[in-house]
């Protein structure tokens, strides 16, 4: 039971339909689209235009989209990668030969085709109730005639000032007089409300054809980029099979490789070998093992996640158990690791998350991204697209496997996860935040099937990870812990920002109601009704 004397919020709870996003605006979207008739598809893709406007530092049309979805609430998840693709002329040996070794991240070589409005179509048509026109309309409205800027929006607004000032386009449409929107002030965004309005006459051709491509193609061009308008043309995203492991007798799936849910997967295959449910939940060593196992599984990331239509990817083998124990031979249960050991295969061979479940138990789990805060920070003059910065997400390496290729698909923070036990869905789940999110997958599930926590408590949690050769923590993990961890051998430091954004509703099939938890470190609520 949840302590009222305390901050966090409560569950929330509700029978015919909910939404859980990180902006109220989104969140009220996807109700108002359910009860207009829409099904769980219609309001996660409504919710996610939402926040292309009200939210635009972390997602956007510019940017990129997965999709896991549950028809019916039945187990039998459909994936869906709308991943952009590199220019058709961009060859690892072109940047070399110009002396590029890495893409900055406001380079017009970081830019990928967005794949957004792509999904977005592709998605309704196939799964929704709606037109994409009445889709987007509370979006186009918000762009339109405004929105109010809401506290963590503001204050992402403010730390990305000086990136914007950098391009003249955003510094025009996004800034009001070289500084972010107030608190709580009126902002519009009136080029992007033309563009959805493109979208919502023409369906994807009205953003990758005619006017708004061209606008996004001329200004790329113009600051050296590759990108054709048959690139854009020719942009699609694809179904894909999602990939799974067990869980205490649940079954967690993810997107497949250019995402990185293959790393959160074995993470947990990992951590299934310590009896972690015994631990207290902030433990030093629930949270030793689990900084061990999440440094292995992010050295294979590094390794072997990269577009699988154009390299080979290991996964069976991945996430095999043979393999999981294999890498936790590794962990020593008492000292961290002084270097982690190199990638050995067995011989055998800033983001928005949002979900929404429907009153038929249609279940979307739904990640959206410009990657970096505001993308690459460039902004088409006309269209008002920002534009996302996927392809720093390539190496520029010839022969390996995520090297960058034309029409090649980069590698992937972004994962939508959906839990499943025996033929019904349970719970559509994402905790978004770069590389924090196969982290938060593991840690966000862990707390409720190991644990017995709610959504909001397993949300609530304080978090932690292992970046940049540190461990980070939030400043609300006991002091105690901290100290064991460094007695450890870990580098143990206060993380500078809270860890990622997530939500989470729990389908309970006995009592016919949902559970909702939301991001207490984002400014969204869970909606229900």
């Amino acid at each position: 039971m949840r302590n009222s004397y305390s901050p966090p919020r409560s569950t929330a709870y509700a029978e015919h339909g909910m939404a859980c996003t990180s902006h109220p605006a989104a969140s009220m979207t996807a109700i108002d689209i359910l009860r207009a008739g829409g099904n769980a598809m219609d309001a996660a893709v409504a919710a996610a235009a939402t926040l292309a406007v009200v939210e635009p530092m972390s997602t956007g049309v510019g940017g990129d989209v997965f999709c896991l979805y549950a028809p019916k609430g039945t187990s039998n998840v459909i994936a869906y990668n709308g991943s952009g693709r590199a220019p058709g002329a961009a060859k690892a040996e072109w940047f070399l030969e110009n002396g590029i070794t890495s893409f900055e991240t406001e380079s017009p070589h970081a830019v990928t085709v967005p794949g957004t409005i792509d999904a977005w179509c592709r998605l309704v048509e196939d799964h929704g109730n709606m037109e994409i026109g009445e889709v987007l309309r509370l979006a186009i409205h918000h762009a339109a005639e405004g929105y109010t800027i809401a506290p963590v929006v503001h204050e992402s607004w403010v730390d990305a000032e000086e990136r914007l000032s950098g391009d003249a386009n955003a510094k025009n449409i996004l800034l009001v007089g070289g500084h972010a929107p107030s608190l709580g002030s009126k902002h519009t965004q009136p080029l992007l409300a033309k563009t959805m309005e493109a979208v919502a006459a023409k369906g994807r051709d009205g953003f990758y054809t005619g006017w708004v491509a061209e606008d996004i193609v001329g200004y790329l061009n113009e600051l050296g980029g590759l990108h054709t308008l048959d690139d854009f043309a020719a942009a699609a995203g694809e179904y894909v099979d999602p990939i799974s492991t067990e869980m205490n007798g649940y079954r967690v799936h993810e997107c497949p490789p250019n995402g990185q849910g293959i790393v959160a997967l074995i993470m947990m295959n990992i951590l299934k070998g310590y009896d972690i449910g015994s631990m207290d939940p902030l433990s030093a060593d629930r949270l030793h093992l689990t900084i061990e196992a999440g440094r292995l599984a992010f050295r294979d990331r590094a390794e072997y996640v990269a577009d699988p239509a154009m390299a080979d990817i290991p996964v069976d083998t991945l996430l095999s158990d043979h393999y999981a124990d294999m890498l936790r031979a590794d962990i020593d249960p008492h000292r961290a690791m002084k270097n982690v050991p190199g990638p050995s295969l067995p011989s055998t061979p800033n983001t928005v998350y949002l979900t929404v479940v429907d009153k038929d138990r249609n279940a979307a789990s739904f990640i959206n991204s410009t990657y970096f805060s505001f993308g690459s920070a460039r902004v088409a003059p006309k269209s008002g697209v920002v534009l996302q910065n996927r392809g720093c997400g390539f190496v520029i390496e010839p022969g390996h496997r995520n090297n960058i290729e034309p029409g090649k698909r980069p590698m992937h923070t972004i994962i939508p996860a959906m839990l499943t036990r025996g033929e019904r869905a349970i719970m559509p789940f994402g905790v978004m935040g770069g590389d924090y999110q196969p982290w938060g997958h593991t840690h966000v599930l862990q707390n409720m099937l190991l644990y017995g926590m709610d959504p909001q408590q397993a949300l609530d949690l304080p978090r932690f990870c292992h970046e940049r050769g540190a461990v980070y923590v939030e400043p609300s993990v006991p002091p105690h812990v901290m100290h064991d961890l460094a007695r450890r051998g870990h580098r143990v430091a206060i993380t500078p920002e809270a860890f990622g954004g997530g939500q989470a509703i729990w389908i309970d099939w006995d009592q016919g109601t949902l559970a909702g938890g939301t991001e207490p470190r984002k400014d969204g609520i869970a909606l229900g009704y």
